[in-house]
Order: structure tokens, then sequence, then C-alpha cells
């Protein structure tokens, strides 16, 4: 399978304030966090984390890799610092994605586009960055942490909802 996510904000605590996430502190908020992605996706599974995955200042972004089930992939959000992008445990780090999954031509980029490549052709924009607070376009998804139930999701399951 594959999933995608994104803003995750390991370790920052600002999202508990910002984005009003229903814990009282960043043990529990990332335990939570972490313990919802392996529930989720196994250890063969492919994950696209769109960006804004850990904070500077929370700790070692390699050891968080290694405890997250699946193998896994960063487009770089306006949050991930050099220790993200370099870190040991990415299958691969970009700023922007084009993958073809099934019968779908995805799209991948920490941020929302208001047009994007093959856009007439049915393809879809996979984002993070905004929290769940953008009116989407059709075919254009939020595939962040706050909008999908502080999980990854599938493509499928988004088509879905």
């Amino acid at each position: 399978m594959i999933y995608f996510t994104s803003d995750t904000h390991f370790g920052d605590p600002r999202v508990l304030r910002i984005d009003k996430r229903p814990f009282p502190n960043m043990d529990e908020h990332d335990a939570a966090l972490i313990e919802n992605w392996n529930d989720t996706v196994g250890p063969e599974d492919e994950v696209w984390h769109l960006g804004d995955f850990i904070s500077a200042r929370a700790g070692d972004c390699v050891e968080l890799l290694s405890r997250l089930n699946g193998r896994k992939h960063l487009i770089v959000g306006n949050n991930d610092p050099p220790s993200t992008k370099n870190a040991a445990g990415w299958e691969s780090v970009q700023h922007y994605a084009e993958l073809r999954h099934e019968r779908y031509h995805l799209i991948l980029c920490h941020y929302a586009f208001r047009t994007w490549n093959q856009m007439g052709k049915k393809s879809i924009n996979l984002h993070g960055h905004s929290h769940g607070r953008l009116r989407p376009l059709p075919r254009q998804y939020d595939v962040g942490v706050d909008a999908q139930g502080l999980r990854p999701v599938t493509v499928e399951n988004l088509l879905r909802k």
C-alpha cells in the first residue's frame, strides 16, 4: 500500500496551540501520532510525507524515522530543517514529485496548487501545509494529519470522502 501524510510537526509545541490538537503536551502528541502511523502503515508499505515532519528542536530525526513503519519519502515543507532533509532513513527527498499509482496520476507538493500538471486529464494534487483550513479544488486533497484524523491516508480513502 501507498500512504500519504503531512504536517506531523513532531516535537513542535506550536501545533498544540495554533492547530488545537487534542493533547496536553508534546510527549502525548508525538506518541499518539507514532501509534496512529504504525497502526495504519505496515513495515512493507510506502509513505510519502508531504512536509513539516519534525521540529529541529525535537531531537533525532533518524531515531524517529526508525520508529515509524514503512519506506518513507519526504516532500520538503517550509518547516523541514537541514537535519530532517539530510537524515538517513528517507528513501528519497525532493520538493515536488509526480507518481503514477494504479490509474491515478498524483502531483505531490507541500503546498496546494491553484493549477497543476495534467489537471485537465484528471490528475490529483495531494498537499499539506494548510492544516485542513483550505477549501479544496476538485481532485485536490490535504493529506495533513489535521485533515485526516491524525494518521496517514490512501488515495482510495481520500476519494471515498
